[in-house]
Parts: C-alpha cells; sequence; structure tokens
C-alpha cells in the first residue's frame, strides 16, 4: 500500500491538474485578504462582501475540493489505475485506504494557501473583516486580525489552522464514497456543492432545534467546528478533531463497503 501511496502522490501533484487547483485556491486567498482589508476602510463597499465570500476558503473548497475527488478518484476508474492495483495483488481495502490519504493530503496542500495568506494577514496587525461573513479561515482573519499576537499565540493559531483543515478534510471525506459510487466527477462536484448549502442552512435551523443541532454536532458539519478561533474551548477544539476523525473513518467505511460489493472488469 505503502508503494501505491507514493505513486499516486507522485502522480498527483506532477498532474497539471493539481498546479491549476493549487493556482486558483492562491488567487482566491489573496483576492479574500485583499476584499477583507479594503471593506473595513470604506475603499470597498459591503456589499461586495457577498462577492469576497466566492473567494474564501469555505466557498472554493466546496467546489475545488470535490473537483479534485471527482477527477482523482473517478479518473483512475477510467484509466484502469485501480484495477491494475487489484490485480497486482492489492486488496479492496488497502487500494479505499489509499486512495484516501491521498485524497486527503491534496485537500491539505489545496488548503495552505489561505493557512498561509490568513497568517501573514493576522501578522500585519491590520484589521480584515468583511462584515457578519464569516466561516473557516475567513473567520479566523476577521476575528484576530488587529490584535497585539505573541510567540504562544502564534502556536495556538497554528494548531487552530490545522484543526480546521482536518475539519475539512473530514467534510470533504463525503466524496470518497460519492465518487466510488458514481464515478462521475460532474455529479460528485454537484452533489457535494448542494450538501454544503444544505448543511449551511440546517445550521441556521439548529439554533431553534435541539435534535438537529445535536446531530449536526455529530458531523464535521457543526456550525461551531468550522467557526473556531484562538478564544474556541478546548472542549470544543478536542470535539473537532474527535467528530473529524471519526466520521471520516465512517466515510472510508461506507466506501469500502460500496466498493467490495463492486464488480471490477
Amino acid at each position: 500500500m505503502i508503494n501505491m501511496v507514493r505513486a499516486d502522490l507522485f502522480k498527483m501533484f506532477k498532474s497539471n491538474t493539481i498546479k491549476i487547483l493549487f493556482g486558483i485556491t492562491s488567487l482566491g486567498a489573496i483576492l479574500m485578504m485583499v476584499m477583507a482589508y479594503l471593506i473595513p476602510q470604506g475603499k470597498l463597499s459591503e456589499n461586495m462582501s457577498g462577492i469576497g465570500f466566492m473567494f474564501s476558503d469555505v466557498n472554493m473548497m466546496s467546489i475545488l475540493g470535490a473537483v479534485l475527488a471527482g477527477i482523482f478518484i473517478c479518473g483512475d476508474f477510467d484509466n484502469k489505475a485501480i484495477h491494475q492495483a487489484i490485480a497486482s495483488g492489492c486488496s479492496r481495502g488497502a487500494v479505499i485506504i489509499g486512495k484516501g490519504i491521498v485524497f486527503f493530503i491534496g485537500i491539505a496542500f489545496l488548503i495552505l494557501p489561505y493557512m498561509i495568506v490568513t497568517g501573514i494577514a493576522i501578522a500585519t496587525g491590520s484589521k480584515f473583516s468583511m462584515g457578519a461573513i464569516g466561516i473557516g479561515f475567513l473567520n479566523i482573519l476577521s476575528n484576530e486580525s488587529g490584535k497585539s499576537i505573541d510567540g504562544s499565540m502564534i502556536l495556538k493559531l497554528i494548531f487552530i489552522m490545522v484543526i480546521l483543515v482536518i475539519v475539512y478534510i473530514a467534510q470533504l471525506s463525503i466524496c470518497v464514497p460519492l465518487a466510488l459510487a458514481l464515478k462521475k466527477p460532474v455529479l460528485v462536484i454537484a452533489i457535494f456543492y448542494g450538501l454544503s448549502i444544505l448543511s449551511g442552512q440546517l445550521s441556521l435551523l439548529s439554533k431553534s432545534s435541539k435534535p438537529l443541532r445535536n446531530f449536526l454536532y455529530s458531523t464535521p458539519f457543526g456550525g461551531d467546528y468550522s467557526l473556531i478561533t484562538l478564544g474556541s474551548e478546548t472542549e470544543t477544539l478536542v470535539k473537532a478533531i474527535l467528530v473529524s476523525l471519526y466520521f471520516t473513518v465512517i466515510m472510508l467505511n461506507i466506501t469500502y463497503g460500496i466498493f467490495k460489493r463492486a464488480e471490477i472488469k
């Protein structure tokens, strides 16, 4: 399995697709920072915050993360790479775990520009905000910018960012069984983006429904998990990690269940 993971990582990072997607997230991160900087200064109308949100990490990763899953996993069915791995003696479980590991590393790579840009922006001491809109790294940028940051806070900020990446990976882990079951990148992208929008609406409804709130908090789509900051309680951070890891394992198990019954020709 290790050799398969190495081969898939080499193939992924040598492909033009990952380079293009990384370029898009890099541009999106910069545009998000610039707009979040200009709006508080009055150089850009707050009405532009909706456009700024389009460049934020939560919106970009909802699309590009699903694109990566669609191309990387569905593509390996089209080019028979998965078939060859099984024919060479790899078990289906090993194939699923290997594909999952490589996909998750790809997600972390794509979101890296948002981590870097957010850290640099906060370090400047300037204020960044898009008004009430803020989820994920945009939320961290809005809440932590304009403050004095010392060494210990920098370490905690990095820790918070890493947790947020884990949450994103868990959310996007849904794309693994979708890609395996549907084998159509367009369907994977459309379904996951629809689920992302639905989860946002359900988060709003959960404020008046305890059963719904409890359900969402048992998934990485729970509101607080995407809104963590330096001020978040330790309990929330621990739950974000545990729920995300547990959810990811469930998605990989579901994927294995689908793959186990799939006919490989």
